[in-house]
């Protein structure tokens, strides 16, 4: 049994592969494989393992129906035809939970450096104006005490608010599809709804699948009814927020600040006006990008490429087929 890699992983993964038998192709060139190359890859191996955004659409799956598994590397599968893959009866596999600290200490850290300006403050020693000092001018915000608002309050969304909680005594509210009973017991949160969610939060962080409903839900309309002093973190999809519409609320003081470890579109143009201002922080999409996260990632990608081949069903899938 063969299967193709879309880049280079872990080592924990491949090793996984290595002791039960499976042979691997690892795509190993810095550049996107257009689909006509993934589909011609595919045809000659059992099982893919796709690592980053590629588009596993009926098209591909309809080319490609002979897989025996589809495994991503990530948590996220907004880029699958799920009903088209179960439809063909190819399991799709996933890596849930493995790296909800890493995304969590990504949310915190684009809270911080947003309310100190830090990143913005960085750029200002690098152009050599770290000079007179102006007590009234380049003031952040303080956290302590300040409520913090969650889209999509799963696994991600806890351990950031265990964080805040810990760290600021930062009260919790937030809006879910489905009421979490364990985060109102173990630390007080409220549920609202999603207009008092904008209206009502002080840092309001998104942690929400990507979906019909959730694309481009954080628009004008939106950010209108956010407080002005508020700040809002997105390290769930970029394509959840219109970055013209946040980059408008952001001039008009509309809303504090943003910080942003995902963008719309990716990867964010070098010249986004975003990227100067000084109540902003934006980062690559580093979200799960620690030694720990990204090698439970390959580890469990792999095991669901082992499953798949087996015939059995996926430690971690997302269909049944």
């Amino acid at each position: 049994m063969k299967v193709f890699i879309t880049r280079i992983i872990p080592e924990t993964g491949l090793e996984l592969l290595r002791n039960a038998g499976i042979q691997y192709t690892e795509h190993r060139e810095k550049r996107h494989l257009s689909p006509e190359e993934l589909i011609a890859a595919c045809k000659t191996h059992d099982a893919l393992l796709s690592v980053g955004g590629n588009k596993i659409n009926a098209a591909f799956l309809q080319a490609c129906s002979h897989l025996k598994v589809v495994s991503l590397m990530a948590v996220g599968y907004d880029n699958v035809d799920v009903p088209a893959a179960t439809a063909l009866k190819i399991p799709i596999g996933n890596t849930p939970g493995v790296l909800s600290n890493a995304t969590a200490d990504t949310a915190f850290l684009l809270m911080l450096a947003t309310a100190r300006k830090a990143f913005y403050m960085h750029k200002v020693i690098g152009r050599g104006e770290w000079g007179f000092f102006e007590p009234t001018t380049n003031l952040g915000i303080e956290l302590n005490g300040r409520t913090l608002g969650v889209l999509g309050l799963g696994k991600i969304g806890m351990a950031l608010a265990k964080k805040c909680r810990g760290a600021f005594d930062m009260p919790l509210i937030y809006h879910n599809r489905h009421r979490n009973e364990e985060a109102e017991q173990l630390l007080g949160a409220r549920y609202v709804s999603f207009e008092d969610l904008l209206k009502e939060s002080d840092v309001l962080s998104l942690h929400a699948a990507l979906t019909p409903e959730t694309a481009g839900k954080f628009d004008a309309a939106a950010f209108a009814q956010m407080k002005p002093g508020s700040i809002f973190i997105n390290t769930a999809r970029g394509a959840m927020h219109n970055e013209q519409d946040l980059l408008a609320a952001l001039e008009s003081k509309t809303i504090w600040g943003a910080g942003l470890d995902v963008t719309n579109p990716e990867p964010m143009d070098q010249n986004n006006p975003l990227l100067n201002m000084p109540n902003v922080a934006v980062l690559p999409h580093i979200g799960s990008a620690t030694v720990e996260a990204r090698s439970g990632m390959a580890r469990m990608a792999a095991e669901n490429i082992i499953a798949g081949l087996k015939g059995e069903a996926l430690p971690y899938g997302v269909n049944k087929v």
